[in-house]
């Protein structure tokens, strides 16, 4: 397999990921044939990937403009992926030009391509760190030299906690990056969830294996669950919806939407 110029050495391009795939699902051209081919596998199960994808990233610019409304200028968005149209940071500078954005990834490519999209901009920073390592990420020098976590910050987990098992205690980090934040931070969070998705539990479970096989676990949590990572925090109107509820530009017709945008939860919360 031929390794384009943008792939950075020492990933290895036979084994598919996450972030590339999520790239395909939003019709991105930074992804490879073995990203391709999960995704369409995914898909045979879950035909509507890629519209709860656009579902979510319809949700984060609303959130983000939000937080910008509310008179937040910093963001610190995790599990970021490779960059699309609409980034946190054009949403946010387009709002307040003085707007500061640090991402975090843990996928050389997302973090290579963010490096290459940020290049002149000053208000904006890639750190190569993991969720799972939530001490790691706020004491990244380039994320602490950015962002001032002694004053408010909308935490971005979008997308990205239906990939930690259990196992490696996400609540806890959750918490942790909670308690790194100044009052009057927000979070903003999607994640997966067999509640919503127009499939019975054992044909959207087919996705899930997919993911499974490709060492990167999908985990389905219930509305309760994911209601639990905004502990400490009060929920913004209108509470944990599906991502086309969470205030949107115009109002929701149901019969005139895609059934699967409905799929997984979304909300924001305000650290009191």
């Amino acid at each position: 397999m031929e390794r384009p110029a943008w792939a950075p050495r020492g990933i290895d391009i036979s084994v598919p990921s996450v972030s590339r795939m999520y790239d395909f699902y939003l019709g991105g051209s930074h992804n490879f044939e073995v990203d391709r081919e999960a995704a369409r596998k995914a898909m045979e199960f879950m035909p509507g990937l890629p519209k709860i994808m656009q579902a979510n990233r319809a949700f984060m610019r609303r959130a983000v403009r939000y937080a910008v409304s509310q008179g937040i200028t910093q963001f610190l968005d995790i599990g970021s992926g490779i960059p699309t149209f609409g980034n946190v940071h054009e949403v946010a500078q387009a709002a307040d030009p003085e707007a500061r954005v640090a991402y975090v990834d843990h996928d050389p490519v997302a973090v290579a391509h963010s490096r290459a999209v940020l290049d002149g901009n000053d208000r904006a920073v890639i750190a190569a760190a993991d969720l799972r390592r939530p001490r790691e990420i706020v004491k990244n020098p380039e994320i602490s030299g950015l962002l001032d976590l002694d004053r408010p910050v909308a935490l971005l987990l979008v997308a990205v906690l239906h990939f930690i098992e259990e196992s490696d205690d996400p609540q806890s980090a959750v918490a942790e990056l909670r308690e790194a934040l100044a009052p009057g931070s927000l979070v903003v969070l999607t994640h997966a969830s067999y509640e919503g998705i127009p499939l019975s539990r054992e044909e959207a479970g087919g996705t899930v294996e997919v993911y499974q096989s490709i060492r990167n676990p999908l985990v389905m949590r219930s509305r309760d669950e994911i209601a639990g990572f905004f502990e400490g925090y009060e929920m913004v109107e209108p509470g944990l919806v599906s991502m086309p509820h969470w205030r949107p530009d115009a109002p929701v017709v149901a019969e005139h939407e895609d059934p699967f945008a409905f799929s997984g939860f979304a909300g924001v919360g305000r650290k009191a």
